[in-house]
C-alpha cells in the first residue's frame, strides 16, 4: 500500500517532471497523507498540473466522504470496480513524488522506512475523478497499487505503481486504454530501491517538519543496479 509519501523540490524531481512535459517546479512537502491536496499530472494535451484530494470520490457518489478506503486502487480490481473501471479507461494520471513511507513491524513497534528510488523521483501511476453536488466540485486520485515484487516483500506485500520509461506515456495518453493484464502491472521491481528508517514521528500526519526524513538508522538496499 502507500499511505504516506513526500515531494522534495530537488534536480531529480524537476528532471522527472520535464520528461512528463512539465515546466514548473512543486514546493517541498514531507508528510503528505490521505484527504489532503496532491499535484497529479494529468493526461490531457498538452499536459498540466491539477490539485486534487488523494482519496477518490467516485462522480456518482452521494457524498464526499471517508466511509470507503479509496485512497488506493489494487491494479487487480481497477477494471471490474465500480468505483474505478471509468477512471482507469478514461482518467489516469501520475503523481510525483520523491519518496513513500511504508512501515515494517520490528521489535513489537512499526518502524517507518523512507523509500525512494536511487538517483530519480517517482512517478506514481494514479486514477483520478470529478465529483459535483450541492455547488461543489471535487476533483479526487487513488494511487495504484500492486503486488510487492520479491525483493519487496519483506517491507510490504503491496507497493506503488511506479511507471518508467515509455509507460508513462502509455498510462497518460488519453483515448488508449491500458489492459488489465498489461505487463507494468507485474510485481517487478523497476529500479533499485533504498529504503531508510526514520522517525515514528511521522506516523502523525499532522506532523510536516522536514526533519521527519532524517535517517533514524542504516539505509536497507531493494533491488540492484
Amino acid at each position: 500500500m502507500c499511505g504516506r509519501f513526500s515531494v522534495i523540490h530537488d534536480t531529480e524531481l524537476q528532471s522527472l517532471l520535464k520528461e512528463l512535459g512539465i515546466d514548473l517546479g512543486l514546493p517541498t512537502r514531507s508528510n503528505i497523507a490521505p484527504t489532503e491536496t496532491v499535484t497529479l499530472v494529468r493526461e490531457q494535451s498538452p499536459r498540466a498540473l491539477a490539485e486534487v484530494r488523494w482519496w477518490l470520490t467516485p462522480r456518482w457518489a452521494k457524498q464526499v466522504d471517508q466511509k470507503y478506503s479509496m485512497f488506493n486502487a489494487r491494479a487487480e480490481g481497477l477494471a471490474a470496480s465500480r468505483a474505478y473501471a471509468e477512471p482507469f479507461r478514461r482518467r489516469r494520471g501520475i503523481v510525483p513524488a520523491s519518496s513513500f513511507i511504508e512501515w515494517r513491524k520490528e521489535g513489537g513497534q512499526k518502524q517507518p522506512y523512507r523509500i525512494e528510488a536511487v538517483g530519480e523521483a517517482l512517478a506514481l501511476a494514479a486514477v483520478w475523478d470529478r465529483w459535483e453536488g450541492a455547488g461543489q466540485v471535487v476533483e479526487s486520485c487513488a494511487l495504484v497499487t500492486v503486488a510487492a515484487a520479491p525483493e519487496f516483500e519483506r517491507l510490504h506485500h503491496r507497493m506503488p505503481l511506479v511507471l518508467v520509461g515509455e509507460e508513462r506515456d502509455r498510462w497518460l495518453a488519453a483515448g488508449q486504454e491500458v489492459a488489465p493484464d498489461d505487463p507494468l502491472f507485474q510485481p517487478l521491481l523497476k529500479r533499485p530501491l533504498r529504503a531508510t528508517p526514520i522517525s515514528r514521528e511521522v506516523n502523525n500526519a499532522r506532523n510536516k517538519s522536514p526533519g521527519l526524513l532524517v535517517a533514524a538508522g542504516e539505509p536497507l538496499t531493494i533491488g540492484s543496479g
